[in-house]
């Protein structure tokens, strides 16, 4: 215990009297984040690399504490070599971000380096081996393994969109795991978390709202790399019974926040790596709360997930009580999701219950036969026919289509509730309208008209010339057919 509290204390300590420190030198150098409109809630420039400070407090309490007596036997003796393994894997997370927050990187590089430090930290011993009370062969632990720890390290660098958000909901999350290791007295998890405890504890003094410097992705990445593998450490000490379910939900609001930004911007098409206003604290700050209100229920809400998941880490030898544990947990977050009110899910969820995925598809599958047949069309002629003939199953019928000196008109009494038009070259045109009480209207209208555009102009291109020198032809009397004007 002595040698906990002299980790835990060095690196807050170190971490108080830094922080400042680093935040003036990069203010001075304009080495600052600058506020946006979009999604950035901070009315000044303020530096981002207060991730110097917690790296340089975690290692340095390590150093400090070599220099104790106890360092040379016991508990901190064994941990060693782990311990620098896993600070060379996190020291490369920690450069990756630093770079990042200095000159940019492109995402691909940052996942590539993110990727080698998961990989040296699963040879370093931090190796996922049972997945649902499972256990995974070596080639299966692997990319199972690299898939947790990146994604633990990018989700606290999503959620690092408010004052002290990242900081505290690590905070949160580091606890709870120091926490496990005291209880199950893992010396060897206890001793590598607590300077995390420390250091953030002596960062958020300045972090929290009104912060005057930000984390960066420097500090962002570390700490999501570093609670990741503690996780998995965690899951080691009673692998054949908890696995990685408590540390899943101890780590719960950051890997929720990016889970939900995966799928949001794979629904809408936009890229992954992306950014936009669409994160679970902008979300609370859209209902009316402030920053620093936001910050404190996202606090609130890790403290009820670091208090499940210690609970299921109790009764994780009864099968009933820790799958009550998880369904409660799985239902507070349906529930919390849904009250977030995301667009996304509410037209995915319509497009699916209440079959619109369905018509979509039908309606594509008769677009696509409507565009094969129009270009089949030989002539202007069989043009117009085979768009009268094929647009009524849409819901629309053709009014009028005019190509160079010649206006096609159909002949229709219905009512109808409005129109749109199809520019073609030359001032042409091909107007379609919608009949009331027809069929709906096309899911996709922007589709319906480009194809009837594409298939169109391609007609006026190969006709041109006959159109120019022929004699025209009336139409059939389905049709009505004159000159124009």
């Amino acid at each position: 215990m002595y040698l906990l509290l002299a980790l835990g204390i060095s690196a807050f300590i170190i971490s108080l009297v830094l922080t400042p420190l680093v935040r003036d030198f990069f203010l001075r150098r304009n080495i600052v984040d600058k506020p946006d409109q979009f999604r950035k809630m901070h009315a000044k420039a303020i530096p981002r690399l207060g991730g110097i400070a917690i790296a340089v407090a975690y290692a340095g309490a390590f150093g400090i504490a070599l220099l104790l007596p106890q360092s040379q036997s016991g508990p901190l003796h064994l941990a060693l070599p782990g311990v620098w393994k896993l600070c060379l894997a996190a020291g490369l997370v920690f450069a990756t971000g630093l770079l990042d927050d200095l000159i940019g990187l492109d995402p691909r590089w940052k996942l590539g380096e993110q990727l080698l430090a998961a990989g040296m930290a699963y040879f370093a011993g931090v190796q996922i081996h049972v997945v649902g009370g499972t256990w995974l062969d070596p080639w299966l632990s692997l990319p199972i393994t690299l898939i947790w720890l990146v994604g633990c390290t990018n989700a606290f660098n999503l959620i690092d969109g408010l004052d002290g958000l990242a900081a505290g909901v690590g905070l949160f999350a580091t606890l709870t795991v120091l926490v496990a290791g005291i209880t199950y007295n893992n010396h060897s998890l206890a001793l590598v978390t607590v300077p995390l405890v420390g250091a953030l504890l002596g960062f958020l003094r300045y972090n929290f709202n009104p912060a005057s410097v930000f984390l960066g992705d420097s500090g962002s990445l570390l700490i999501g790399f570093l609670l990741g593998c503690y996780g998995v450490l965690w899951s080691h000490k009673s692998a054949t019974i908890l696995g990685m379910t408590a540390p899943l939900m101890a780590m719960a609001i950051p890997l929720l926040d990016a889970s939900l930004a995966i799928v949001r911007r794979y629904i809408r098409s936009r890229p992954i790596f992306g950014a936009d206003r669409g994160h679970i604290h902008h979300k609370l700050l859209d209902m009316g709360l402030s920053p620093r209100r936001a910050a404190l229920l996202m606090y609130g809400l890790s403290g009820v997930a670091a208090i499940l998941s210690l609970i299921h880490n109790s009764v994780a030898n009864n099968v009933n009580l820790g799958g009550l544990v998880v369904l409660l947990f799985c239902v507070s977050a349906w529930i919390g999701v849904q009250h977030l009110g995301y667009a996304e899910f509410s037209m995915a969820r319509q497009m699916f219950v209440k079959g619109e995925f369905r018509r979509l598809i039908d309606f594509h599958t008769r677009l696509q036969a409507f565009e094969q047949k129009l270009g089949e069309a030989v002539s202007v002629e069989d043009l117009w026919r085979r768009l009268t003939a094929g647009t009524s199953e849409f819901g629309l019928y053709t009014v009028r289509m005019r190509l160079k000196r010649k206006v096609f008109e159909a002949q229709h009494d219905e009512d109808w509730s409005w129109e749109v038009r199809v520019p073609l070259p030359d001032e042409g045109y091909v107007d379609f309208a919608h009949a009331k009480h027809a069929l709906p209207a096309p899911l996709a209208i922007s589709e319906f008209v480009r194809v009837v555009h594409a298939a169109a102009t391609s007609r006026v291109e190969s006709v041109c010339v006959e159109l120019e020198t022929k004699e025209i032809v009336p139409l059939p009397s389905a049709y009505a057919a004159r000159a124009a004007s």
